[in-house]
């Protein structure tokens, strides 16, 4: 395993899920043979949006809830590159959660790895966008009243390309899921990995996911959408893990005409010395 972050000065709890995502992340780039120059990690806030830190890449590590309008304008403006946003439940879904849904409809090819801990880490603990009802925080003492959101169904349900999830504790299948996240070169593609925190959630702990986590059978077809917004809304004593959607829909920059004509960094060249 070759390890590309820094021996000292990882900001992560001893335990956390996040250091085998980062492993694993590296031995996915690694194994998918992506230029490391080309690879551009943009973040926001939170415990998982420390990762490009820890790696090596191009970065841009912007405001809490807003990789996504960076990540889209780097894209957009250079699509030859491979642009990774790396966010937590709470950046993505909750301070995110407007642009997460406009970007599902835009269908960019964004490589979105979404580190799903079911509660705020960074900022000690409340309830995030994907806590369970009944969840007990500091600040909700008598435990959350809200339905959760459900990140796959709504990918689903809004036709992003490649809609998938994985668990920290199982790096073979989250290895398999990077690797098909980045064969996937065309439009939205989102990787929902499960993420024990192991200091603010008692509750959904590496034992309790690691009990209900299962494989999507191989008879499950990804580009039936009804078949796979029922897998996205299991939840509980069965939680399925693997490829759930693919929607075989056209990237936005496909579609763009002045897109579809090159890179803007390529016509700005062009323009320059026409």
């Amino acid at each position: 395993m070759t390890s590309h972050h820094p021996s000292k000065d990882v900001a992560w709890c001893p335990g956390c899920g996040n250091f085998p995502i980062l492993d694993v992340f590296n031995d996915a780039v690694s194994e998918a043979g992506i230029d490391r120059r080309r690879l551009v990690l943009v973040s926001g806030i939170g415990q998982a949006a420390k990762l490009p830190h820890y790696t090596t890449g191009n970065v841009f590590n912007g405001l809490h809830g807003r990789a996504l309008p960076a990540a889209v304008g780097i894209k957009l403006a250079n699509h030859s590159l491979e642009v990774v946003v790396t966010s937590g439940d709470g950046d993505m879904y909750g301070e995110g959660g407007n642009h997460f849904l406009h970007n599902l409809r835009r269908n960019v090819s964004l490589k979105v790895f979404v580190h799903n801990n079911q509660v705020y880490g960074l900022t000690k603990g409340q309830a995030s966008p994907t806590s369970d009802e009944g969840f007990v925080t500091s600040v909700q003492r008598s435990g959350v009243i809200l339905k959760p959101f459900n990140p796959l169904a709504a990918a689903i349900i809004e036709g992003a390309s490649f809609v998938a999830r994985s668990y920290a504790g199982a790096r073979d299948h989250l290895k398999e899921m990077m690797l098909a996240a980045f064969e996937n070169d065309s439009g939205f593609t989102l990787l929902d990995i499960l993420q024990p925190c192991v200091s603010f959630n008692r509750v959904n702990t590496f034992k309790w996911y690691s009990e209900r986590v299962r494989p999507v059978d191989d008879s499950h077809d990804p580009y039936d959408q009804a078949a796979a917004l029922e897998l996205a809304l299991e939840w509980g004593d069965r939680i399925p893990i693997g490829i759930i959607y693919r929607s075989g829909r056209a990237a936005y920059e496909s579609r763009a005409k002045v897109l579809s004509k090159g890179t803007m960094l390529e016509q700005f060249e062009r323009a320059a010395h026409a």
